[in-house]
């Protein structure tokens, strides 16, 4: 059965960082496109980083130049840094896989069960 597990959140002062990781069955890594995603109260569920995997990373302007995406294909691991937190970064963060063909098509995506991160002092 395929799983993504995340874990690494917490509480964290304005300014503080942080690193999310997101394990992955061994199954899918390779061959999937990861992002995570977050989810704030009363707030649709918005993108915050992609990777391919090549490691080409994007990320929306909300988050370029605080958060970094990474990837390790042979620990099947992704990881999120984040750097000079904000209260307004606080959501539940979820990792996301795109199970991709080798034509690029989209097989199957696959959802972790999120992780909470909050950001205060």
């Amino acid at each position: 059965q395929v799983q993504l597990v995340e874990s690494g959140g917490g509480l964290v002062q304005p300014g503080g960082p942080l690193r999310l990781s997101c394990a992955a069955s061994r199954s899918i890594f390779s061959n999937s496109v990861m992002a995570w995603y977050r989810q704030a109260p009363g707030k649709e569920r918005e993108l915050v980083a992609t990777i391919t995997s090549g490691g080409r990373a994007n990320y929306p302007d909300s988050v370029k130049g605080r958060f970094t995406i990474s990837r390790d294909n042979v620990k099947n691991t992704m990881y999120l840094q984040m750097i000079s937190l904000k209260p307004e970064d606080t959501a539940v963060y979820y990792c996301k896989a795109d199970f991709i063909s080798p034509s690029g098509v989209i097989l199957r995506t696959y959802w972790g069960q999120g992780t909470q991160v909050t950001v205060s002092s």
